[in-house]
């Protein structure tokens, strides 16, 4: 056991250019599991990147959520009412709180109701595009991979339309963290706070058929919700349950386009659909790394003696391209088998909705390229940018010629 006393690197979160991003992820899950970093936040920590070491650090009980741990999202800077609105939940708690939590949503989100809402989906899939199909060149992001997972999640929830897109401009800023700026962050998890309070006090007057509602009832029937947990469980279903699914729609067509080869062998096998986007989800992750812990006692992770106290910071995206996940990590290949990923997590904070995600992206990528069949990039790849953040991995726009 040893310990690191090199000078902290400064993580690739703020990268603009998505191939050095992923290319920089990549060099660090070959070159040591473990990395001493400085974030954002000008704190401390250590990023993971070795794929069985990511795996230690998503399982083991010394591993623990801590207020200590969430810097990124605004820790020392937000209102300490606004703070509190936004970090009650079950991505942020530990045993036997974790498990109270996540029990009150696991029923609407199992796969068999997942598999219900496809007729819905694909409706939505379908009104995008029939109101796409008419331009010649459209932004994907903001056409297709950002309004279909934010219309399902919002749907669900029962978030009024009129508000939806406000809501994703607030969360975009907010998952980009301290790297938004400051006065930007404050002001976006205010006003996302603020909204949640009035939704949520109007499904009191008012109940409805949706998830939210009955979050509403837990909270003021059976008391098992404080205030708080049940603002920040509202915050947390509606922001990861879209931010993920654009990024995978986004991500996922610009890694087709950008291997014609896997983008031809999806279009004659369109039953590759399903691997594809596990492989897809592995390939570009829509998540850099999973949020922060803290060791709650000194732990050696990849030979590296951490000390009790410390922030750990396990990338997903590094361990998806770590060749102890699966072999050529760096090759796209949509017939893979062998494919272990971390997209979704591991441990009791496996993500809820990973079976919402995977049926969301084969719905959207297989409407997208049945309808059509000479979609390209509308601009040199040189110029895509992915957006700056310490947690999510998404492009700003995808420029697109459909015809």
């Amino acid at each position: 056991m040893s310990n690191m006393t090199e000078t902290p690197l400064t993580a690739p979160f703020a990268i603009a250019d998505g191939p050095q991003r992923h290319g920089a992820f990549a060099r660090l899950a070959v070159t040591a599991p473990v990395h001493r970093i400085v974030l954002p936040t000008g704190e401390l920590a250590w990023l993971i990147t070795g794929y069985d070491e990511v795996r230690q650090v998503l399982h083991d009980p010394r591993l623990i959520k801590s207020e200590a741990a969430l810097a990124n999202v605004g820790r020392d800077l937000l209102p300490p009412e606004v703070f509190a609105a936004m970090v009650h939940h079950m991505l942020n708690s530990n045993p036997p709180d974790h498990a109270r939590l996540r029990r009150l949503v696991t029923a609407a989100f199992t796969r068999r109701r997942v598999e219900q809402l496809a007729p819905r989906i694909q409706q939505i899939a379908d009104e995008l595009i029939d109101a796409m199909a008419t331009a010649t060149q459209v932004d994907l992001i903001d056409a297709f991979a950002c309004p279909l997972p934010i219309t399902v999640i919002c749907e669900l929830l029962g978030v009024p339309a009129e508000r939806r897109l406000e809501f994703h401009h607030w969360s975009s800023i907010v998952v980009t963290g301290m790297l938004a700026g400051p006065d930007v962050f404050v002001s976006a998890s205010t006003a996302i706070a603020g909204y949640l309070r009035e939704l949520i006090e109007a499904k009191r007057i008012t109940p409805a058929d949706d998830l939210l509602s009955a979050l509403v009832a837990v909270r003021d029937g059976e008391d098992r919700l404080t205030e708080d947990e049940l603002t920040s469980m509202a915050f947390l279903l509606l922001v990861a349950g879209h931010e993920t699914t654009v990024n995978l729609i986004g991500n996922g067509v610009h890694a087709l386009l950008t291997h014609p080869t896997q983008l031809a062998l999806l279009r004659a096998q369109p039953d590759l659909l399903p691997a594809a986007v596990e492989e897809l989800l592995r390939f570009g992750s829509p998540v850099q790394v999973a949020t922060s812990r803290i060791t709650a006692e000194p732990v050696e992770i990849g030979g590296v003696a951490i000390p009790a106290g410390e922030i750990v910071v396990p990338s997903l995206l590094s361990a998806n391209l770590n060749p102890a996940c699966t072999a050529r990590p760096d090759v796209l290949d949509i017939t893979r088998t062998d494919n272990p990923h971390l997209a979704f997590g591991h441990g009791i904070h496996h993500c809820l909705g990973a079976p919402l995600g995977r049926l969301e992206g084969r719905i959207a990528l297989g409407t997208l390229l049945a309808r059509f069949p000479r979609l390209r990039l509308a601009v040199p790849v040189q110029q895509l940018t992915w957006r700056p953040g310490t947690l999510m991995n998404g492009l700003t726009a995808l420029p697109l010629a459909l015809h």
